[in-house]
């Protein structure tokens, strides 16, 4: 067994170690989400805690690790009798993105079941987990369904198994800690609630702590147990400095000033729900723990405040997360320093007066100082786009199709905001695939509804019962059965298969020339696009995008699972120039072929944004045997040749439109669908599946895209 890395050896990260050692002093407190880039020892800090946590006194032979003195009376391996039991070191147990249901909270032996006729019971990883760290490395990747089940067992503390006629409940009880690289994709809000502490973490830009990181980890590498020998006496004192704040926590007091403090904080911060006050107020009752203390001061509860506050903040999936400290010091500073002892009236008054004090209704940054001087103002993007106003969009006029020779070099005009989002229709591919998990289009999944049995390919993981008893019964005969109990062999075992939902990839292409450049449009296609990513978040999607514009199309985030990327780099899309819709098109070609390489499972809808003009070849323009137009066409028809499922979001606008976005469309073999059409709640009809929109969009007499006009 390797030597793991000293948790003291760690430099920096102040706030990670200190959200761990919390923990660590007292579970209860919910567990630890840590957010930050690759490579700024989230793995290495964790996999250091374990060797600070005490040794752990056991009942010998107890697969759940029931205490001696205390043992689960609903043990699945029970009844214990009272004894001395054993001493192990406190375990950490890693659960890896791609495990299953039955690998996290167990399941029936079915071999065994059908075989032997006995209920043998498996546990997974949350039984080796109790009593010890679970650790998820790349908690955002992990799907949801087993997020749901892991953070419903560190809230009860038990994990409840009821599948395949069995019925087993085992406590759980463990310290969860969950690490993540934010570029990846987010977790959801209700998820990221379900979290007790959130950590940022980011490398040092100071460069003598990163000489000292380097120096630490080469001479780890160098002699991992020499390097950990000295080491030792720190890793002994914390771990002393942990059991004593153990055994000092039943006897801190929570005060009534403490209370309002934490309420007040919460309340003045609009968090939802009352999680977060508990979720504080056993932060800030661990952290006088850990100072040595039985009293919680108003610092313990500022620094629970910043630990358990800004993931909870998030109103929008896009929403970084943080929290405005002057706001915090404003709200705590309506309170005394200790609970006032002679008269408890005034006490009601703080918080009344601490409210609403100079901190803004909406909690944003900067509370007292003004926000309408003009300057720059990160808290209020509400007002930023109203500055660019000089370079009105319009040098050319938005429908006009002969922009200028100056503009063909891509003249740039400032980005405008996007219009709200608003509630999308469902878009989806179609047939059946075999994606990763989602909420988009129909696909066979590990979860669902039954639709058929087929062999195992692999270990048997859900029992189509009525399939194996259909294998084995016509050979019971042969196989010389004289009880009541079915002879079943390995060969009779039928796996069910299910049908649900799989996340796809959505590759947006998006429109950015002269021609798009009128601002309210430009703004309402921004709109429609942001709608579609809130969208693709909640489907569990990837995204990806590309913008052209003048003579190229630019692949402006290559596709990812982090979807409030996405969102940024459209809020920061210029426009202007002409429009080489083919480069567009073939640059979405080149990505989706590379894409197809690197997750063949993962099926693509690429949704084109644009009034469908074409004024200019781009890059292509050694074709000169064939006009931007037809080039256009080439590159679609290719697309629909390789079987990429694609919808056309229509921008024409005006009395006058010319339709080339539904040509587009039949190039591309999908359905066309203007903005408007485009609303979940408008009167247009609900594009519910490409292949069924294919049918209507090529028939001449149906052009949903003008009727919807």
């Amino acid at each position: 067994m390797s030597t793991p890395y000293p948790f003291t050896a760690v430099v920096g990260q102040t706030d990670l170690r200190l959200a761990l050692l919390l923990n660590a002093v007292s579970p209860a407190v919910g567990g630890v989400l840590v957010r930050g880039e690759k490579g700024t020892a989230k793995s290495t800090a964790v996999r250091a805690l374990s060797a600070l946590l005490p040794q752990v006194d056991v009942v010998s032979g107890c697969r759940f690790s029931c205490a001696p003195t205390a043992p689960d009376p609903a043990c699945p391996d029970g009844p214990h009798e009272n004894g001395p039991g054993r001493a192990r070191p406190a375990r950490m147990v890693e659960l890896p993105v791609g495990a299953s249901e039955d690998r996290l909270v167990g399941a029936l032996d079915i071999e065994r079941a059908l075989a032997e006729g006995v209920k043998a019971f498996e546990p997974g990883l949350l039984a080796d987990a109790h009593r010890g760290i679970l650790y998820v490395d790349e908690v955002n990747l992990l799907h949801d369904h087993l997020i749901d089940l892991l953070l419903d067992a560190a809230a009860m503390g038990a994990s409840y198994v009821e599948r395949e006629g069995v019925s087993v409940r085992h406590a759980a009880r463990f310290l969860l800690v969950g690490t993540m690289n934010p570029e990846e994709g987010e977790l959801r809000p209700q998820l990221l609630d379900r979290f007790g502490l959130t950590v940022e973490v980011a490398a040092s830009r100071e460069p003598a702590q990163r000489v000292e990181v380097v120096r630490r980890r080469l001479a780890y590498e160098d002699d991992p147990a020499g390097f950990a020998t000295r080491w030792a006496g720190d890793e002994h004192e914390v771990r002393a400095r942990v059991v004593a704040a153990r055994a000092l926590l039943p006897k801190v007091s929570l005060g009534d000033t403490a209370l309002l403090q934490i309420a007040a904080t919460c309340a003045g911060f609009e968090v939802d729900g009352m999680r977060a006050d508990i979720v504080m107020a056993r932060t800030a009752t661990a952290l006088a723990a850990w100072a040595g203390r039985t009293d919680v001061r108003k610092e313990d509860v500022r620094q629970a405040a910043l630990l358990a506050l800004p993931h909870r903040r998030r109103r929008n999936p896009f929403d970084a997360p943080g929290l405005d400290e002057d706001m915090l010091d404003r709200i705590l500073d309506g309170f005394p320093d200790e609970d006032p002892e002679p008269e408890p009236e005034p006490e009601p008054e703080g918080p009344d007066d601490s409210g609403p004090e100079d901190g803004g209704p909406d909690g944003g940054p900067g509370g007292t100082p003004p926000q309408g001087d003009g300057s720059q103002d990160p808290g209020a993007p509400a007002e930023t786009p109203e500055a660019p106003e000089a370079p009105e969009a319009g040098e050319e006029a938005p429908e006009a199709p002969q922009p200028s020779p100056q503009e063909a070099a891509g003249p740039e005009q400032a980005a405008v905001r996007a219009a709200e989002p608003f509630r999308t229709k469902m878009l989806s591919v179609p047939g059946l695939g075999e994606g990763a998990s989602g909420r988009r289009s129909r696909a066979r999944t590990a979860h669902g509804r039954t639709t058929g049995a087929q062999r195992p390919r692999g270990h048997l993981t859900k029992l189509h019962l009525a399939a194996t008893i259909q294998a084995a019964a016509p050979h019971q005969k042969a196989r010389g059965r004289d009880g009541r109990g079915l002879v079943i062999r390995k060969d009779d075992l039928r796996q069910a298969t299910r049908e649900g939902r799989e996340g796809n990839l959505v590759l947006f292409v998006v429109d950015a020339s002269g021609s798009m450049a009128a601002r309210q449009r430009m703004s309402a296609v921004k709109g429609a696009v942001l709608s579609l990513l809130l969208d693709a978040y909640q489907r569990r999607d990837k995204v990806g995008l590309i913008t052209f514009r003048g003579a190229t199309a630019e692949l402006a985030l290559p596709p990812t699972s982090s979807v409030d990327a996405a969102a940024a780099r459209l809020e920061q899309l210029p426009t202007g120039g002409r429009t080489p819709l083919a480069a567009g098109l073939l640059k979405a070609h080149e990505v989706l072929r590379i894409e197809r390489l690197r997750d063949p499972s993962r099926r693509p809808l690429l949704v084109v944004v644009t009034d469908g003009r074409a004024t200019s070849a781009g890059n292509l323009g050694g074709r000169t045997d064939s006009s931007p137009r037809e080039l256009a066409g080439h590159s679609a028809r290719l697309l629909q040749a390789g079987g990429v499922a694609s919808v056309v979001v229509d921008c024409e606008s005006g009395p006058v439109r010319l339709g080339l976005a539904g040509v587009l469309a039949r190039d591309l073999g999908g359905p066309a669908v203007t903005l408007d059409g485009l609303r979940a709640d408008s009167l247009a009809g609900l594009v519910k599946n490409v292949r069924t929109a294919v049918a209507s969009t090529a028939s001449p007499d149906s052009n949903s895209n003008r009727r919807a006009a």
